[in-house]
């Protein structure tokens, strides 16, 4: 999955000039069984909210902290619901703010106000697109 999301980051960002991955993605919400330390607060040390985006520590180097992404829903990982999170994804720009468990690989953890949103999401792959790295 990995190679294949690199491989296709690399064949859309030089035909297009856009910078897209897809991803795995899954989502948490601020439950103190999901977090480690204080569940409101970030690896970056912002409050919780709408547009938080944890990644898999493999993928800090290509999106780092402060990074300004834009998501749309290709379904589950089974194939089903695509399109359905689109409505939500359409009116926020997520920044990646949070880091996941060092067990996950190349996958993104999008933050819910709630477990049953978290849950009705599940494991679902996306399309990433960078809109702005952060300032060096």
């Amino acid at each position: 999955m990995l190679l294949f999301a690199l491989a296709l980051f690399q064949a859309v960002a030089q035909s297009s000039g856009r910078r897209v991955m897809v991803l795995e993605a899954t989502a948490y919400t601020s439950s103190p069984r999901e977090t480690w330390g204080n569940p409101f607060v970030t690896a970056t040390g912002t409050r919780t909210r709408i547009g938080v985006l944890a990644v898999s520590r493999d993928l800090l180097g290509v999106l780092p902290y402060g990074t300004r992404v834009r998501l749309r829903d290709l379904g589950t990982v089974h194939g089903r619901g695509k399109g359905q999170f689109d409505p939500f994804f359409r009116e926020v720009v997520f920044v990646v703010e949070d880091t996941m468990n060092a067990r996950w690989r190349n996958r993104v953890d999008v933050w819910m106000p709630d477990r049953a949103t978290a849950l009705r999401f599940g494991r679902r792959l996306v399309e990433l697109e960078v809109v702005e790295l952060p300032q060096r």
